[in-house]
């Protein structure tokens, strides 16, 4: 147990120095590098007429950032769905979550053409909730659909059929240019003013995750034991879907579909600091942010000087660790 706790205290402690690293190299390096003084000459002595400073402030900094805030949301409605349904492949892109989202902005996007940010956000919000909705819904419904294997093959079916949904839509009502970012994630197109936006649903999504970390614990050890000790399932469930809906709705609403960062980062936030939710969900948090911020970077030099989506780096590092636990846990759930 001291074990779990130092490694906590020492991901969380030395969490601001490498948040700081991955900022520094997302910002200097890039289509054009930019040496260190011209990085601190654009912070501190900031001049409107030098084409770098712009490029920083305007560009890269939101990028870094976003890359960061989005890691972190995406792994903590991860960590919290897979300790919410006891099931070790849950995460937003596999269970349709993202998908949802992705579909509630193109229909937001049809229906009302000149939506303004917070209207996204808003339309976002209400995908994931239906994406939530509907598969957890046909999964009860069906002998066994709350399996792990089960819930993984509706959820991605369901997300197929909303992204095909998607697709027709734009297609149909020539929208497909504008929706392309939500589905293809570039996040050299973050609009800084979105993100200003999505930090007070982040702080509220944030606090409900953390304030029901103690109870996730508990119902991952089984309804039956959570029943036993006296806790409202039903209510540490809605309250954990609401934390999943939001941080994967501003997550979606501000960088598209990125996949497998929910699916990967609380199994390595798991191995480090065991299975107390109350210290998986903060380092899962931290942990996705770099994981996000690393492939944000790597995403830039892979097919330089050209970029390559970032959904392609996470799905280089997840589809394996994904077949990896199909092959080694089958339909179990994790303990």
């Amino acid at each position: 147990m001291r074990l779990r706790i130092s490694y906590t205290a020492f991901l969380l402690g030395i969490a601001p120095v490498m948040i700081m690293l991955i900022m520094l190299l997302s910002i200097r390096y890039g289509a054009k590098s930019m040496d260190v003084s011209t990085v601190w000459n654009a912070f501190f002595h900031f001049d409107k007429g030098n084409v770098d400073h712009q490029i920083i402030m305007h560009s890269r900094v939101p990028r870094a950032a976003g890359a960061l805030l989005i890691g972190a949301f995406l792994a903590i409605s991860g960590a919290i769905m897979q300790g919410m349904t006891r099931n070790y492949l849950a995460s937003p892109s596999i269970m349709g979550v993202t998908d949802g989202s992705a579909f509630a902005i193109t229909l937001g996007m049809v229906l009302l053409p000149e939506a303004s940010s917070m209207e996204l956000i808003v339309c976002s919000l209400i995908g994931s909730a239906l994406g939530v909705g509907i598969v957890f819904g046909i999964a009860s419904l069906l002998p066994g659909g709350l399996s792990p294997v089960r819930m993984a093959i509706i959820g991605t079916i369901i997300g197929t059929f909303l992204s095909s949904v998607s697709a027709a839509v734009a297609t149909y009502f020539q929208v497909s240019q504008n929706i392309s970012f939500w589905y293809n994630a570039r996040l050299y197109q973050l609009d800084p003013t979105l993100i200003k936006l999505a930090i007070p649903f982040a702080v509220v999504g944030i606090v409900m995750a953390l304030c029901i970390s103690p109870s996730v614990t508990i119902l991952s050890l089984g309804e039956e034991v959570s029943v036993g000790l006296g806790q409202r399932t039903l209510l540490v469930k809605a309250a954990a879907t609401g934390a999943v809906v939001i941080l994967t709705g501003i997550s979606v609403a501000l960088a598209g579909k990125i996949g497998f960062v929910g699916l990967l980062i609380p199994h390595i936030a798991r191995f480090f600091v065991g299975v107390d939710y109350r210290r998986i969900i903060p380092c899962a948090g931290v942990l996705g942010g770099l994981f996000q911020g690393l492939c944000d970077i790597l995403s830039r030099f892979l097919n330089y000087p050209f970029e390559t989506p970032i959904g392609v780096l996470t799905a280089l590092f997840g589809v394996p660790f994904f077949l990896y636990l199909i092959r080694k846990r089958g339909g179990g759930k994790h303990a």
